[in-house]
């Protein structure tokens, strides 16, 4: 018996039978677009736009989305909270807010915003506008180190990096409050006074670093110093906080907040400890299945909240599974009640035509790197059970909302949306639709240029807790 080998005909087969499953399902949803579904809307819009979280969606759209689905009290989850967008917008709206978030980056991020939403005082406001005008820190001799990991190595000019040791020991001499509003400041400029830029995959160096240029010599352009970028900053964030504090002494009687709690850590490791049917909502955007290894492109970040070597690395393995270094997860052993979900995927046709064909190129070395079938296996693997855990802990009916973009590798167009929504149908979910953004997206010029420039879906998933 001849074996027959996996095929892309063989993967657009099972496609088509599952875009029928979901017809009437996929929606082109006119309102929506790329820049509503990034971080792209921030940019003008007071607070969020402070610190630069690529992989976050807008504010607008959380908005859009919790008044288009009714969501208007209760407690909403993010499993996946990155910069906290979902939490702050929710809790603007009145409703409770819980998110789970396992890179320090995000958990710094968000409880900066909760000190400021609450315990920032005049005084405080005063002091900034002090160090933006003053620049106190050119006073002081350095005595504070600045970490390095071996991926940051050279980031700076020597005179930045000078002047970020100062501004770190000037800090010293300030409140527990001021301090971290400083070192916030400090965490949102740093990739503009570096001779980085995040680039998904990796941090791109600039030709003017230490580091041996690659095959095409980038140019960041003007990297401004260490004062200029620092004083706008912070500048820009006591124009935002001037009047919301103001408010917040004025109308804090006519308008309450919901209250915003964090889970720091992984969210297969937490939400199994979350309890059954407790949640009215949940609105998130997990990782995509792109090989984005946030431990690297927020490497400059991480290092100057004094995450070392080790701990990156086990960061790295904690994520959910959507870069090449990350390792499987032994999945029954993290949780035996995962079995449901384990056996979803083990037979869900798509899926496993996918890998099957993965593999296979694997075997002939047509893919570029060798960690692709193994990153795709566990991120469909670690999905399933978290959306397992998310019909458990949802309230009966209750919405999930899911950003998330569809891939390609060696050819293959994964349909992330219609493989995740057949596995939520036999994890407890009804899908009531997919969203689909009017243009889609490209891919990398890469897989552009060997199989043609098909746009992929971008979506957002809208199922019920049966």
């Amino acid at each position: 018996m001849v074996s027959v080998q996996p095929s892309l005909g063989e993967i657009e087969h099972l496609d088509s039978k599952l875009v029928k499953h979901f017809d009437g399902k996929l929606i082109v949803h006119d309102p929506l677009n790329r820049s509503l579904v990034s971080y792209q809307a921030n940019k003008t819009r007071a607070i969020y736009r402070w610190y630069k979280y690529k992989e976050a969606f807008s504010a607008a759209l959380v908005d859009y989305l919790l008044q288009l689905y009714g969501i208007t009290n209760g407690t909403m989850l993010d499993p996946f909270a990155g910069s906290g967008t979902a939490l702050f917008v929710a809790s603007e709206m009145g409703i409770n807010a819980q998110g789970i978030e396992l890179l320090p980056i995000g958990q710094e991020i968000i409880t900066i915003r909760k000190l400021l939403a609450s315990d920032i005082t005049t005084d405080d406001i005063t002091t900034l506008t002090h160090w933006s005008t003053k620049r106190p820190w050119e006073k002081v001799e350095s005595i504070c180190s600045l970490l390095e990991l071996r991926i940051t190595k050279g980031a700076y000019p020597e005179a930045t990096r000078n002047a970020i040791e100062q501004y770190m020991s000037a800090w010293q001499c300030e409140n527990k409050r001021v301090q971290a509003i400083l070192r916030f400041a400090l965490l949102c400029i740093l990739e503009s006074v570096s001779y980085t830029r995040k680039d998904g995959q990796y941090l791109r160096w600039d030709y003017r670093s230490s580091r041996k240029p690659g095959k095409k010599a980038f140019n960041k352009g003007k990297i401004p110093s260490f004062a200029e970028a620092i004083c706008s900053k912070l500048n820009e964030i006591v124009a935002d906080l001037q009047p919301q504090h103001e408010q917040l002494e004025l109308f804090s009687v006519e308008k309450e907040l919901g209250e915003i709690k964090l889970d720091k850590g992984s969210s297969l490791d937490l939400m199994p400890r979350l309890p059954d049917s407790s949640y009215n909502a949940i609105l998130t955007s997990p990782p995509y299945c792109n090989r984005y290894d946030y431990t690297r492109t927020y490497a400059l970040e991480l290092a100057l909240l004094g995450i070392n070597e080790q701990e990156l690395l086990n960061l790295r393995q904690q994520m959910l599974s959507c870069t090449v270094e990350n390792r499987p997860k032994d999945l029954l052993q993290m949780n035996p009640h995962w079995q449901s979900a384990i056996a979803a995927a083990d037979h869900q046709e798509l899926l496993q035509a996918i890998l099957h064909y993965l593999e296979d190129q694997n075997s002939r070395g047509s893919l570029n790197n060798k960690g692709i079938p193994r990153m795709v296996r566990g991120y469909f693997y670690e999905m399933a059970c978290t959306i397992s855990e998310c019909a458990r802990v949802l309230k009966s009916n209750a919405p999930l909302i899911m950003v998330n973009d569809n891939v390609r590798y060696a050819g293959a167009s994964i349909s992330v949306d219609l493989i995740l929504s057949d596995l939520a149908e036999k994890l407890g979910f009804f899908v009531e639709t997919i969203l689909v953004l009017p243009n889609g997206k490209g891919n990398s010029s890469q897989q552009m240029g060997a199989h043609g420039r098909e746009p992929l879906r971008k979506c957002i998933y809208v199922w019920r807790k049966r």
